[in-house]
């Protein structure tokens, strides 16, 4: 019988002066992480290997120039090119921001291509990675137009998932953002992601309000009242368990979220300062909704600490960990409900070092 193909993770190498490189070093320096999947690494094998002398990273790399070289049991690093690169670590360079996005998108292409099955993202600065070609805020954005369906950022650990109604939108353009269409699509997508991403048969979703203690009645403006409201109710009336709008100050500190299967936030910092309070460390970013799996770490560049050598790869471990269950997880539900995910036939192997 035929060995199982391992899980092949790629990822995105990040902005080069921060610490994305280093946490993706030490995570894979630790060799039971290839008993679990065949890491891709989208960038040079040149420049990984300074970085490696630099840490006193013991990794071992086997550097590749295309999909069909990929090898399990090996970390490859798929070279998207070969010149040299100036790393000043900590700090904002437009030209180090361009090879993280090239990294992004050589990666995003082999995921569509099936070369790949999941995708982790190391931490890209949203200033140096802007240019005429690229004019996204982020990894979301972009992997939303790139890829099929609606995303939606999740954050999650075992114990808590936050989802966002509007995520990277300034807090003076938030109530007129929130619509019952928009609502109405978050909520779909986190349900369908929490049954078929975490195996939630009737998940349960709580939603917080826009304004302060939920508007108190209309008294703190109109939005909970005209807009939340109305449309939970609608979504009830559908068959999905969903509640609120809870008043947010007291939500997570009376521990009501531990009631639920996912919190809806209506803004950015009003999921994401508790997620990141109560979860610091453990918690993963991912983009539900599409027809692929992406998972990021909770944190940033890390300017401040970068090269360094102090930086804690454990959220990017828990990003690979949760991308490779999520991506059974889907596999698992999709065969169940007689829509098998088919993947296409890969090359052989080369097993040329």
């Amino acid at each position: 019988m035929k060995k199982e193909e391992k899980i092949r993770l790629g990822i995105s190498i990040g902005d080069l002066n921060g610490i994305g490189s280093e946490v993706i070093l030490k995570t894979f320096e630790d060799s039971r992480m290839l008993d679990f999947c065949t890491p891709v690494i989208f960038a040079s094998v040149k420049i990984l290997s300074f970085l490696k002398k630099k840490y006193n990273n013991k990794l071992s790399l086997h550097g590749i120039d295309s999909a069909p070289q990929i090898l399990d049991g090996k970390v490859n690093v798929l070279n998207v090119w070969k010149e040299s690169i100036d790393i000043n670590f900590g700090q904002e360079d437009q030209k180090v921001g361009s090879y993280a996005i090239k990294s992004l998108k050589a990666a995003t292409e082999a995921l569509k291509n099936n070369e790949i099955d999941v995708l982790v993202t190391a931490p890209i600065n949203k200033h140096s990675i802007q240019s005429d070609e690229f004019t996204f805020p982020g990894h979301t954005d972009y992997l939303n137009q790139e890829l099929e369906g609606n995303s939606l950022m999740f954050m999650i650990t075992d114990d808590l998932k936050v989802g966002l109604l509007t995520d990277h939108v300034a807090v003076k353009d938030i109530a007129e953002t929130i619509t019952p269409t928009l609502i109405e699509q978050k909520i779909n997508t986190i349900y369908q992601t929490l049954k078929q991403d975490f195996g939630i048969s009737k998940p349960k979703i709580a939603i917080l309000g826009i304004n302060p203690h939920s508007g108190d009645n209309g008294v703190i403006g109109k939005e909970d009242e005209d807009v939340l409201k109305p449309t939970i109710q609608k979504i009830n009336e559908s068959g999905k368990l969903v509640y609120g709008p809870y008043a947010a100050d007291s939500f997570f500190g009376s521990n009501s979220y531990k009631a639920f299967d996912a919190i809806v936030a209506s803004y950015h910092d009003q999921g994401l300062i508790p997620f990141k309070t109560l979860s610091f460390g453990k918690g993963v970013n991912y983009t539900a909704g599409l027809n692929r799996v992406r998972t990021s770490p909770d944190h940033g560049t890390a300017f401040e600490i970068a090269g360094k050598n102090q930086a804690d790869h454990s959220s990017f471990k828990e990003a690979v960990f949760s991308a490779l269950k999520i991506f059974k997880s889907r596999n698992e539900y999709l065969e169940l409900t007689k829509n098998p995910l088919k993947k296409q036939p890969r090359k052989p192997q080369n097993k040329h070092n």
